[in-house]
């Protein structure tokens, strides 16, 4: 892939998470104007982590992140990226257990918020796949 192609792809992963929350990632317009090049590198970077075609599917990585982004107190970016893990074939459940798992390393706060978000994702009707 060449970098003009990774950097179109990194545009579509970040375009459904500006969806999500058109401000969460404004940054990137911002630090693109700032140094091109540098954003260029750091777009084909989150897309080697974010994109298809790796080992490891989308939907997975998005629940990896998400985790961490729970734990960390990040809302707003947890559900972008939980949106993004449904975009891309997550069902309810996958994500229930998921939340499961990330409250065993970190904790009560960490479960709690991720099932708030997905009471939130389930109440908005963004479960497509059951």
């Amino acid at each position: 892939m060449s970098a003009s192609d990774a950097a179109s792809a990194a545009r579509v992963a970040t375009s459904s998470y500006a969806e999500a929350d058109p401000q969460l990632y404004a940054f990137l317009d911002w630090m693109e104007q700032q140094d091109p090049d540098y954003a260029k590198a750091f777009r084909a970077y989150g897309e080697k982590g974010t994109g298809e075609g790796q080992a490891l599917a989308v939907k997975y990585r998005e629940m990896v992140m998400t985790g961490i982004l729970v734990f960390a107190g990040r809302k707003e970016g947890a559900v972008a990226h939980l949106k993004r893990a449904i975009e891309h074939g997550a069902t309810k459940r996958e994500l229930f257990e998921a939340g499961q798992s990330a409250a065993i390393p970190g904790g009560g706060i960490t479960l709690g918020l991720w099932m708030q978000i997905l009471t939130q994702l389930d109440s908005e009707g963004a479960f497509i796949n059951g």
